[in-house]
C-alpha cells in the first residue's frame, strides 16, 4: 500500500534528463507514486522509449523532447505538457553538461558559458515559465538537482561546481519569492552516482577508489539511491520544506573527504 505521504496520484510532473541516470529513476519513481510524468530531454526517440516503459507497467507517461538550453525549446515542452495534461504541479530540473573535467585554467570562454547557461540560465528560464501557474493554484513543487561538488573546491570539476552551487542559491531565491504562494523550491545535491554523466569519475579506477574509502557506505551511489529525495520534495511528505539542499552521498560529507 501507498503511504498518502508519498502518494502523487492525480500530479502532473516534468522532468528534465529524464531519459536515463538519475533523472530516469526520479521520473520512474514518481510515476509509481501515481504522477503523470513527461519524459524530456533532446532524442525524441529515448523520451518515447522511456515514456513506452513506464505505460508498460500501468503508469502514465509522454515524451516531450526538449533542448534545455534553447528557450523555445523549453516553451514548447511546458506548452506540450498543458496541452496533455492541462497543468505542472511538479518540475524536476535535473538535466545539465560539463564539458570540461580538469584545471579552470584550461577553462575556455566557450565551455564557461555553456556550463553557466545550461545548469543555471536554462533552469531559471524554465521556472519562471511554470512557477507562476503554481502560484495561481497556490500549490507546487520545484526540484533542482545539484551536486556535492557544489560545497567544495575541486581540481577537476571547477565550472561545474560553480554552476551547482549556483544552483542551490536558485532554490533559495525562488523559495522565499514564491513561498508566500505555497511553492515550494529545493534541491538535491548527490555524490558520485552510478549514471553516464558521471562515468568520467567512476570508471576512473583511482577516483573510485578514493570514493569507495571516504565514504561512510563504502560505496558510490546508484540513480535509485537519489530518487526517493525527489518524491518526497514532491509530495505531501515535503510540504513545509522549502529552500533547501538535501545531500545524498553515502556519508560522503559526514566523513569530511575530499574534493570528489
Amino acid at each position: 500500500m501507498k503511504s498518502a505521504l508519498f502518494d502523487m496520484t492525480g500530479k502532473v510532473a516534468v522532468v528534465t534528463g529524464a531519459t536515463k541516470g538519475i533523472g530516469r529513476a526520479i521520473a520512474e519513481a514518481m510515476a509509481e507514486a501515481g504522477a503523470r510524468v513527461v519524459i524530456s530531454s533532446r532524442k525524441p526517440e529515448s523520451c518515447e522509449q522511456v515514456a513506452t516503459a513506464i505505460r508498460d507497467k500501468g503508469h502514465q507517461a509522454i515524451g516531450v523532447p526538449c533542448h534545455i538550453g534553447k528557450k523555445e525549446d523549453l516553451e514548447r515542452l511546458v506548452a506540450a505538457t498543458r496541452q496533455q495534461w492541462g497543468q505542472i504541479d511538479v518540475l524536476v530540473c535535473n538535466a545539465a553538461v560539463n564539458p570540461h573535467f580538469g584545471p579552470m585554467q584550461s577553462l575556455s570562454d566557450d565551455a564557461f558559458s555553456k556550463v553557466m547557461d545550461t545548469n543555471v540560465r536554462s533552469n531559471l528560464w524554465l521556472c519562471n515559465m511554470v512557477i507562476p501557474e503554481m502560484a495561481a493554484r497556490r500549490d507546487g513543487a520545484v526540484v533542482i538537482v545539484s551536486s556535492i561538488a557544489g560545497f567544495k573546491g575541486t581540481d577537476k570539476l571547477g565550472i561545474y561546481a560553480i554552476s551547482k552551487a549556483a544552483d542551490m542559491q536558485l532554490a533559495r531565491n525562488l523559495a522565499v519569492e514564491w513561498g508566500p504562494s505555497n511553492v515550494r523550491v529545493n534541491c538535491i545535491a548527490p555524490a558520485i552516482v552510478r549514471t553516464d554523466f558521471a562515468r568520467a569519475l567512476w570508471e576512473n579506477p583511482e577516483i573510485l577508489k578514493a570514493a569507495e574509502e571516504t565514504y561512510a557506505l563504502r560505496r558510490i551511489g546508484e540513480p535509485e539511491d537519489v530518487s526517493g529525495v525527489a518524491v518526497m520534495f514532491a509530495s505531501r511528505a515535503g510540504n513545509w520544506i522549502t529552500g533547501q539542499t538535501i545531500v545524498v552521498d553515502g556519508g560522503y560529507m559526514a566523513g569530511g573527504g575530499g574534493s570528489i
